[in-house]
């Protein structure tokens, strides 16, 4: 199943660049072209690059939504049904492959970073922390996009659906502190699930990482994962 994803990714062109050279693009906006008009009380880059971890792990989820619903939609689940196929190694199939692409579009948007002298303070363990992180967040966002794509009603709106997961990383402390914002927004950048996700990797790469912040990172994506699994498991039995 993962081979099969991989296959169908290589011959998507748009899905590959959305999940790996985007997050570059949005970089190179935000930190080469923009970067002098924010003043957050350290180098730019190194404050950025933590939050744009975040829109590199869900610019991809779109393509995930989509071929989950296409594989619902157009027959390929009946021919698995007679063969022998885990029914759970289909959706599993498509939540690994959408986590080790967002480690490519990662490492990608990592290596712009040191380009443009992004240096952080974190050792081997702090990196350590850093992968982790990013493999629960996209193994969360994974299976929550999952079950999007299987509840859409065709590929196209189940590739809208993953929309808002796009937007979110946005609207939290990636590009600017949250209590430079606005009332309102401000409250919301602090306490949406992305936000102690960005500050525990941007504490971990700065060597000074905040405990409180990796418990509530950790608490909401073992939620998502959890509600994303079982909505997943439900919707496949339901469909299938």
């Amino acid at each position: 199943m993962l081979r099969r994803n991989f296959t169908h990714l290589a011959r998507n062109p748009t899905s590959v660049f959305n999940a790996v050279l985007m997050p570059v693009i949005v970089m190179l906006m935000f930190v080469y072209m923009m970067g002098d008009a924010f003043d957050v009380g350290v180098d730019y880059i190194d404050y950025a690059t933590p939050g744009l971890i975040l829109p590199a792990v869900c610019y991809g989820l779109g393509a995930t939504a989509t071929a989950v619903n296409s594989d619902m939609t157009k027959g390929i689940i009946n021919r698995f049904k007679v063969m022998d196929v885990s029914r759970g190694a289909v959706l599993t199939g498509h939540v690994v492959a959408g986590v080790l692409t967002n480690l490519v579009a990662v490492a990608a948007l990592l290596g712009v970073a040191f380009l443009l002298g992004f240096s952080p303070a974190a050792g081997p363990a702090g990196w350590l922390g850093v992968v982790g992180v990013v493999l629960l967040l996209g193994f969360a966002a994974g299976w929550f996009t999952t079950a999007l794509g299987l509840a859409a009603k065709s590929p196209e709106t189940a590739g809208m659906a993953a929309v808002p997961l796009v937007m979110l990383p946005f609207f939290s402390s990636a590009i600017v502190p949250a209590e430079k914002m606005g009332p309102g927004l401000r409250e919301f950048a602090r306490y949406q699930p992305f936000t102690p996700v960005i500050e525990t990797i941007r504490g971990l790469l700065s060597g000074a990482p905040d405990g409180g912040d990796a418990a509530a990172a950790v608490a909401w994506c073992a939620g998502i994962a959890l509600v994303g699994y079982l909505w997943s498991a439900a919707s496949f039995r339901k469909r299938a």
